[in-house]
């Protein structure tokens, strides 16, 4: 091999790193998982101060044994952004001394195990192992004739097998009550336009109803439909105007004058959407009395933006492939499968970070 100049040494260096960046990312994220499972923002929420690293420690229900490995495990932690490393003043042999303390970053509100827009059910369910050992058979799927890597690693597709598998069940709907919580409240602040002039609304694909309840509680006139597969909403127990139906949206949809579905067609093929959308225009009044489809979904941003955002995007449409037949699709992608629908209009409004509220009329 011929000896290589500074530059050619430097970018070959800079590559390497690069790969092992890449190859490793993973571990951003199972440290995560791990910091989840063993109560870590829980705990130093309820500290209440900076928390020194001993503090910790003592707090955690660990081998201890493992607790020099903590600081380790908190360094990465801080390093990706999830906690905060604060200098405080403690007192010790009549003297004071500064040492540090973590704290909660911003984002780490979001994984506290009682804040009710949690996004720990989601982390949780996601890096579950049902749901990550699809993706050591990617490249096995691409050379094969299954649906998608899920059926390849388990003989069987994502819906089919929550639906014989109670604690797949029980963390995806967790996971997806989670998100909703959160996306439901924005729109409604921001939104309520939306829901004017409807006296009833649908939403498919809505799991154990967190959506429809809110929608309900918000608008207390208006009838509201939770509906789902039967085994999702079995036993679930409505109110005054929230009730729970069981059924097959791809068969019918419950008529209202509003349908929502929010983040589903992303997990279905342009051919199954299109079918979903046609029920859905079979359940709605005609555009002039007030009909309408509202998605909530992703709508790709083709390099547009905040870089990270994208790429997050991106990284649910890899999700979608391996998981499901579905996609993250371009606002070219959206408007040909209303228009192949059979819709006649629609509206995108960008108000919730990686997804948008789409209104579409017959």
């Amino acid at each position: 091999m011929s000896l290589l100049n500074d530059e050619q040494s430097t970018n070959l260096l800079h590559s390497q790193a690069h790969i092992w960046n890449h190859i490793f990312s993973f571990i951003n994220s199972m440290s995560l998982k791990c910091a989840i499972q063993l109560q870590i923002p829980d705990i130093i929420n309820r500290h209440g101060a900076p928390m020194l690293l001993s503090e910790l420690v003592e707090a955690l229900s660990i081998n201890k044994e493992r607790a020099h490995f903590v600081y380790r495990l908190m360094r990465i932690l801080v390093h990706s952004g999830f906690f905060i490393k604060q200098s405080i003043c403690t007192t010790g042999d009549h003297k004071e001394e500064e040492r540090e303390g973590y704290l909660l970053a911003p984002a780490s509100r979001f994984l506290l195990k009682e804040e009710p827009l949690s996004i720990s059910p989601f982390l949780l369910a996601m890096l579950d192992p049902i749901l990550m050992d699809p993706w050591q058979h990617l490249s096995k799927w691409f050379q094969n004739d299954d649906v998608n890597p899920f059926h390849t690693a388990h003989g069987r597709n994502l819906w089919d097998f929550a639906g014989h598998d109670p604690n797949l069940n029980q963390f995806f709907n967790e996971a997806m009550g989670s998100d909703a919580r959160l996306v439901t409240s924005l729109v409604l602040k921001h939104s309520t336009n939306v829901f004017e002039r409807l006296n009833s609304i649908v939403d498919v694909g809505g799991g154990t109803g967190t959506v429809a309840k809110a929608i309900a509680e918000a608008f207390p006139d208006m009838t509201c439909i939770s509906f789902d597969l039967p085994h999702v909403v079995d036993g679930l127990v409505g109110s005054k105007n929230l009730s729970f139906l069981g059924g097959d949206m791809f068969e019918s949809i419950p008529k209202a004058d509003a349908v929502l579905v929010k983040w589903i067609l992303h997990d279905w093929s342009d051919e199954e959407c299109i079918k979903i959308l046609m029920q859905c225009k079979e359940a709605i009044p005609s555009k002039e009395n007030g009909g309408k489809v509202i998605i909530i979904d992703m709508v790709l941003k083709n390099g547009e933006g905040d870089k990270e955002l994208l790429e997050t995007q991106l990284f649910f449409d890899m999700l979608m492939l391996t998981l499901t037949t579905g996609r993250e699709r371009s606002e070219k992608n959206w408007a040909k499968l209303f228009v192949d629908a059979g819709f006649s209009d629609y509206k995108i409004t960008p108000i919730l970070g990686l997804r948008s509220l789409i209104e579409v009329y017959p």
